[in-house]
């Protein structure tokens, strides 16, 4: 399995680097974020929408499952948490094969549900600011976007 590293170390640089991958991505993209509570999942969306011109705040979608953000691009931010041990569908083809691209924190949750051309990413706490993001692109498409964003990193 292919992957790629990248240290950030501050939240900024998170942002910036999800801003990078968010310019290149296309409608029915999906990214799966994955991550311990606190360590920067809704940090790395909110540069995910940064990308997409998205001007409303962002905010953890926790309960309300999908929150849905207008941009240049729709983004549908899904906390699949509360799904754990639920076999309900809430329509989730129509999320990710839609007009807009699709982040899922949790989505262990919802493993079943998930296609399988998607970008996983981890984060991983290091200390009080500085994060491992660890990139899983599931096909050469996702591959080319996150080896651009990283180019442009170093």
């Amino acid at each position: 399995m292919l992957k790629y590293e990248i240290v950030t170390n501050t939240e900024e640089e998170t942002k910036q680097i999800a801003e990078r991958i968010a310019k290149q991505l296309k409608a029915g993209d999906v990214l799966t974020l994955e991550g311990n509570l606190g360590v920067g999942k809704t940090t790395f969306t909110k540069g995910i929408a940064l990308g997409l011109h998205i001007e409303r705040a962002v905010t953890s979608p926790t309960f309300t499952i999908v929150k849905q953000y207008e941009g240049t691009l729709p983004l549908y931010h899904m906390d699949a948490y509360r799904l754990e041990n639920s076999d309900e569908d809430i329509g989730f083809d129509e999320y990710f094969y839609g007009d807009g691209i699709s982040i899922i924190e949790w989505p262990n949750f919802i493993q079943d549900y998930l296609p399988k051309e998607r970008l996983t990413i981890k984060i991983d706490y290091l200390n009080e600011t500085k994060r491992k993001i660890i990139f899983i692109p599931s096909n050469d498409y996702y591959k080319a976007i996150v080896e651009q964003a990283i180019k442009t990193t170093k």
